[in-house]
């Protein structure tokens, strides 16, 4: 009896089913014929001669900013100082009957960005990140040192305005032509319109940010914790000011030298009224317009990070000279 009712159940619900999709074939027959004819619309109006017209009236100013992404990325690409030994390469077995249990062993990552260390290490290193980044990455407080993590702020930084900046230069962009492209390709097709324009992709994500890891891992590998020092634009600012505090600075240098720090980047650029020193032009002329601090002597030549020794330059005028000078 019970499998006569359960057998019931079964057929009831398949015929429950069959119907729903009875009605429900039409409709999805319809979204198929008109997903199709809109991908048929869709490459004949890319292939088409207006489309072309649009893209070659705004040619330049999407290799303008894709030149400023290509740019931004080279910011990016910044590696943080770790001194530390590096003492060989060796290889390990574990033979233990225990072995399959330790998976954080199996985990346990060897860069020179990470230390490994005891529990109290990691833990300390939470309260005073900077002092224990400084002790066992072996950076050292001198005036070189502080030098490199200022360019690594100042790129950091520029590199986060410029994002921001090339966002809405695009949404310029896209906006001038919004009336000339179809409704259903503005709506529908976003993505691929961006992509068929030529734009290339925006990376916004702040993933790129290095970072200082302490990682303890248990003697038996079932027990492990890590404390990342992630060194953002925040952090970056704040060690600058930590290591100059400790830098014994020559007395004629410590008396005019500045940092490297967001405000001073904000100063000089109000004082050079947002206008680039190189080729004049300003921010008025374009808003979305990316400017940076440039040392006129440059730190490698012996220039000094000093208010008369730094000028602000557009994201091109300071590539330009990026350029030359290597």
């Amino acid at each position: 009896m019970k499998f006569i009712l359960k057998l019931l159940g079964i057929l009831i619900a398949v015929s429950m089913i069959l119907s729903v999709l009875s009605l429900l074939w039409p409709l999805l027959l319809l979204f198929v014929i008109a997903f199709a004819i809109f991908k048929v619309y869709e490459h004949s109006y890319y292939s088409g001669a207006k489309f072309t017209e649009i893209k070659q009236r705004v040619n330049a100013y999407i290799n303008d900013c894709n030149e400023l992404n290509a740019h931004i990325e080279d910011l990016k690409n910044t590696d943080l100082i770790s001194n530390k030994l590096d003492y060989g390469n060796a290889s390990y077995q574990d033979s233990s009957s225990w072995n399959y249990k330790r998976k954080h062993l199996k985990e346990q990552k060897y860069a020179p960005n990470v230390h490994h260390c005891s529990r109290s290490v990691c833990s300390n290193a939470q309260k005073k990140p900077f002092e224990y980044v400084c002790k066992y990455f072996g950076i050292k407080a001198t005036e070189e040192e502080l030098s490199y993590f200022e360019n690594i702020l100042n790129n950091f930084e520029a590199a986060e305005e410029g994002k921001h900046h090339l966002q809405e230069e695009k949404k310029k962009i896209l906006e001038s032509i919004k009336n000339d492209i179809p409704t259903f390709i503005r709506k529908f097709s976003k993505k691929k319109l961006e992509k068929k324009l030529g734009f290339e992709q925006i990376d916004m994500s702040t993933a790129y940010f290095p970072k200082y890891v302490f990682e303890y891992v248990s003697s038996g590998g079932n027990a492990s914790m890590h404390c990342d020092v992630v060194m953002d634009i925040e952090n970056l600012n704040k060690f600058v000011l930590f290591l100059s505090e400790k830098i014994k600075f020559n007395k004629s240098v410590a008396g005019q030298r500045a940092l490297m720090t967001s405000k001073l980047r904000q100063h000089i650029k109000e004082r050079d009224h947002y206008t680039c020193k190189q080729c004049g032009v300003s921010v008025e002329q374009e808003p979305h317009l990316l400017l940076e601090i440039d040392h006129i002597v440059p730190v490698s030549k012996g220039g000094l990070t000093t208010e008369d020794n730094l000028q602000t330059l557009c994201w091109r005028c300071n590539r330009s000279k990026g350029a030359k000078l290597q």
